[in-house]
């Protein structure tokens, strides 16, 4: 029945393509017990595969499997510690917007290579507009940001410009997502 409706003369060469090539998004290969194993681990990480399993109404075989299942596909990337940066001597953070003087792989590839070693850039972004990158740097004060810019990021020869902006409140830190 399938092939009868796109091979009908009514649906349009490109249509048939799109058809076929549309895959399912990697969500829906999820069901409601993989969704809420997910949800329950971004809250909590530590939890042991009992608590878990009580969590999702599974037992702790089936939630062990599925989890490492989850990891294998990708789904979850890794488990950390979120840690408190000012009680670290980091608190001050700044996004910093970078545009290189050219964008080309092997300028692009350099500048990501260089940014991925600087310990104080806790993120980076490549974005599109004005600016190539968006990084997020947590340093102790103003003075340690002044000496990452000219010893750390001012060394990088393909930096054009950049403009720092400086976090006065932190509203919202959530490292989940919805789902």
């Amino acid at each position: 029945m399938k092939n009868d409706i796109l091979n009908s003369p009514a649906i349009e060469a490109t249509d048939r393509r799109i058809f076929y090539e549309a895959k399912p998004t990697n969500m829906e290969t999820l069901d409601k017990t993989d969704l809420q194993l997910l949800r329950t681990l971004q809250n909590n990480a530590k939890l042991t595969t009992k608590e878990l399993a009580d969590a999702v109404h599974l037992t702790a075989t089936p939630v062990f499997e599925r989890q490492k299942r989850l990891e294998r596909q990708g789904y979850i990337k890794k488990y950390v510690a979120v840690l408190n940066a000012e009680m670290l001597g980091r608190g001050l953070i700044v996004f910093c917007n970078v545009k290189l003087k050219q964008m080309n792989r092997d300028i692009a590839n350099d500048f990501v290579s260089r940014i991925r070693q600087i310990d104080e850039v806790t993120e980076c972004y490549n974005t599109s507009g004005h600016y190539d990158y968006l990084l997020k740097i947590h340093a102790q004060d103003m003075k340690q940001y002044q000496e990452f810019l000219l010893n750390k990021l001012g060394c990088i020869e393909s930096l054009g410009s950049i403009e720092s902006t400086f976090v006065m409140d932190e509203v919202k830190q959530d490292y989940g997502i919805g789902i």
